[in-house]
């Protein structure tokens, strides 16, 4: 402690009358705080090393294990230390007893409280001062505890010793060995506990040594009960901040190596210590992705039992950003009362029901301290990395009012949720299925703001994929590939065209915000405010941007947004929906995409969601093919989204599925141009549509309301039927060659051979007449047609062919 240190046990010490006597570095190793709901025990004494009430420096945490280890091992020798086996305490000592065995270099084991079905507990033990007692032990292998080395049990301070001695006399009952060695960061016992440890070792026969970072005793008065209760009842509860729009939440699923164990639940070897350490700098890399650039405090926060896994993603993250940027702690069983005063040790509380179905535990709340800032602005973390495993990442996670996630998302800038497998002893089956990839995110994949849409896809941008239009063509429709294997090259829009996409969105902004208000507004009422949007990618994610970004705007609401890949004739990504499947209610997930033409994507979607418990409904800014039950209009007009290619997409290519390059488990593809962020208008878009939020709500809200009570709502499919009426007078013999609508025959102009454009006598289509003149395509002006366009692509294209025979063009005779 420095001269301009408080004591973080000032507080109690001078209110409770609790005192520390004995060595100088007790100061510095505890401070103390009142438990709160522990009839047997007033205080606390809170470690300020131990990374688990209080964020500390992750190379602090670990060192401390580490040099209580080496002790040890010069305790014990070369030859006994290669025998011994070390035993740690849960909760609150697993992250201190796995880096004891760090510097030990032992294997290691710890008690748990959660059962783990199909492994039967080896032994069991009572902790019998705290608030959650029945300790368990599940070694994979049984035989690590029935060795005849010195057995070494770790805890984070030595109290009373009893429940060292609940441990010994277990297992010593059932594997005799004749040296313990018990360690801990701090020994407070009394010369009568001491006496009793010493007795015990004589009754058994054995050798016991003590190794401990500090020593010294805790001075209690005899009214010590009743002054901590005076305290806790008239300590004032610390004012909650007023809450403010949530954080940005990312999600990372670590690449954890296959088979690793997550910490020492069911033992952990030499060998498990040699393959974390080469996968830390990977697993830190892909944590420090997911962090934004100005992030300079993180907190890495563990969960419960899983300390070391943290810890060690922790010291690694902490190498990868450089400084003095990354601190630790975990979140907790033990209730403890929160007082935010420099000399208390727990400046503030963050209550939180469980998430991991403690069904063990009568107890559901949990806790994480010192994470909110509390009265002090310069203890806030401008980012904090939850590391949680595979049985802890449950809705109770992220859903309720109370939940961990929405509360660390209010007290800082930016959190991210770290997801590793819980390591399942061989022989047992696995709790979940195979390892669904991770999501990517801007500004890495994508223009678009991190926050705004996680892209389920697979990143492709290093492979040529881009082939020229009319190769394209030819060898789609010769049946030599399929269209999703390819790419087409990317559009670059002349100046002239580029005004022309301008003076679209600023004419049709307004119409747009006001169908995404009517849409977002229409699924708010009937999905409730828990919904999640799956946008299809890539021209239905800007409209689901809007979509969130209203419900942020007119609602507060912080919507979970996806885009997904839907490829025609090979159905929608089934690995993107494992992953919606296993992070959401399948229920709540709303499928959005921008307009309808035929309907063919509706009718891939729905047959592909059949039987999965997904809504197929799909949701869309205009339904002219009248084939889907939430729109904002069933008008054919332009989105000017439609006018252009990734430029417009926030610089995402369309999707791939092509084998070779997408296996069995990972999502769908696509490329990411970087190299067009010159002429990148994806944020223009959105925020020219956004400016028009407030103007447009009242009619938004009308339009919903309407729509919930339509008598018409339910699609008649017309479009379909207009495709097949065309299709027949023009001599094609496929309607997948018929692309109705004016964000169709767009398309068809940039990426296709485009045989004929249909237009509506009178439609204003300026932006598809110019694109239509750059190809030399003709534009036939057409009476009576259902939509404002229709786009015809070259039938049975080869190069060199020219009609729908591939020799000759018909012409409609009039």
């Amino acid at each position: 402690m420095t001269a301009q240190q408080t004591w973080t046990g000032r507080w109690v010490a001078d209110r409770a009358g609790i005192a520390l006597t004995g060595s100088d570095r007790l100061p510095e190793l505890v401070g103390l705080a009142l438990r709160s709901q522990n009839p047997k025990r007033a205080h606390l004494l809170v470690s300020t090393v131990l990374g688990k009430h209080v964020p500390q420096r992750p190379a602090v945490v670990h060192g401390v294990g580490l040099e209580l280890g080496r002790q040890v091992r010069e305790l014990l020798g070369d030859e006994a230390a290669a025998r011994a086996v070390v035993l740690g305490y849960a909760e609150t000592a697993t992250g201190l007893g796995h880096s004891v065995a760090d510097g030990l270099d032992a294997p290691y084991l710890h008690s748990t409280r959660r059962p783990v079905a199909g492994v039967p507990p080896l032994g069991g033990f009572e902790e019998e001062h705290s608030h959650a007692t029945s300790h368990l032990l599940l070694p994979a292998d049984p035989e690590l505890l029935t060795g005849d080395g010195p057995l070494v049990l770790v805890d984070d301070e030595f109290s009373t010793g009893r429940t060292v001695l609940n441990t010994i006399r277990e297992l010593h009952a059932r594997h005799p060995r004749d040296h313990y060695v018990v360690v801990a960061l701090v020994d407070l016992r009394s010369a009568a506990d001491r006496r009793r440890l010493a007795d015990t070792a004589a009754e058994l026969g054995v050798r016991l040594d003590l190794v401990a970072t500090a020593s010294g005793a805790v001075q209690l008065p005899a009214d010590v009960l009743d002054r901590a209760e005076r305290l806790i009842a008239e300590a004032a509860p610390a004012p909650a901040a007023p809450p403010g729009p949530p954080a940005p939440l990312a999600r990372v699923d670590l690449d954890w190596p296959a088979g690793l164990p997550d910490g020492g639940r069911h033992g952990f070897t030499a060998r498990d210590r040699v393959r974390l350490d080469a996968a830390l700098p990977r697993l830190a890399a892909q944590l420090a992705d997911a962090l934004p650039a100005t992030a300079r405090r993180v907190l890495v926060l563990g969960f419960e039992e899983l300390m070391y896994a943290p810890l060690r993603l922790a010291g690694a993250l902490a190498d990868r950003l450089g400084g003095d940027r990354v601190r630790y702690s975990t979140t907790t069983r033990s209730p403890v009362l929160a007082v935010d005063d420099p000399g208390y040790a727990i400046r503030t509380r963050l209550a939180f029901p469980a998430h991991d179905d403690p069904q063990d535990d009568a107890s559901r709340e949990r806790y994480a301290y010192n994470v909110a800032p509390g009265s002090d602005p310069a203890r806030r973390f401008d980012a904090v990395v939850l590391v949680v495993d595979d049985v802890a990442d449950t809705p109770a996670l992220r859903e309720g009012e109370r939940a961990l996630l929405g509360q660390l998302r209010q007290v800082t800038d930016q959190v991210v949720l770290a997801v590793l497998p819980s390591h399942r002893p061989a022989g047992l089956p696995s709790r979940t299925p195979p390892r669904l990839p991770s999501p990517l995110y801007g500004p890495a994949f994508s223009s678009y703001r991190p926050d705004e849409v996680a892209w389920l896809l697979k990143d492709l941008s290093g492979v040529p994929l881009e082939a020229p239009t009319e190769e394209r063509e030819e060898a789609v429709q010769n049946g030599g590939a399929h269209y999703a294997e390819s790419l087409p090259v990317e559009y670059q829009p002349s100046p002239e065209y580029q005004e022309l996409f301008h003076q679209a969105l600023r004419a049709s902004a307004r119409r747009i915000a006001l169908a995404a208000g009517t849409v977002a507004e229409t699924l708010l009422r009937e999905r409730g405010p828990g919904l999640v949007l799956a946008s299809l990618a890539r021209a239905g994610t800007p409209v689901g941007i809007l979509i969130r970004r209203w419900l942020a705007h007119a609602h507060g609401l912080d919507t979970p947004h996806y885009a997904v890949s839907i490829v025609r004739g090979r159905g929608i990504d089934p690995v993107a929906l494992r992953y919606l499947a296993a992070h959401h209610r399948a229920g709540d997930v709303v499928f959005v995409d921008g307009w309808t033409g035929k309907g063919a994507i509706s009718r891939e979607l729905a047959e592909a969601l059949a039987g999965t418990g997904f809504d197929p409904d799909l949701a869309v800014l205009a339904d002219p093919g009248r084939c889907a039950r939430t729109y904002g209009t069933r008008d054919d007009f332009l989105i000017p989204s439609a006018c252009l290619n990734s430029t417009v997409s926030g610089l995402v290519s369309r999707t791939v599925l092509r084998p070779g390059l997408i296996g069995p488990d990972d999502f769908h593809g696509a490329k990411h141009y970087a190299e067009l962020a010159g002429a990148d208008v994806s944020a223009a878009f959105l925020d020219t549509v956004a400016d028009h939020f407030d103007a447009v709500r009242p009619e938004a809200v009308a339009a919903a309301d309407r729509l919930s009570t339509a008598p018409d709502r339910a699609p008649d499919w017309a479009g379909w039927a207009a495709v097949e009426r065309i299709s027949t007078e023009y001599g094609i013999d496929s309607v997948n060659l018929v692309k109705p609508g004016v964000g169709e025959t767009t398309r068809v102009l940039l990426r296709r051979v485009p045989w004929r454009v249909l237009a509506r006598r009178g439609a204003d289509l300026d932006h598809v007449r110019l694109l239509a003149a750059q190809r030399g395509v003709e534009v036939e002006e057409v009476d009576g047609l259902p939509y404002s366009c229709v786009g015809l692509i070259h039938p049975r294209y080869s190069r060199g062919a020219t009609g729908a025979s591939g020799r000759t063009v018909v012409v409609k005779e009039s």
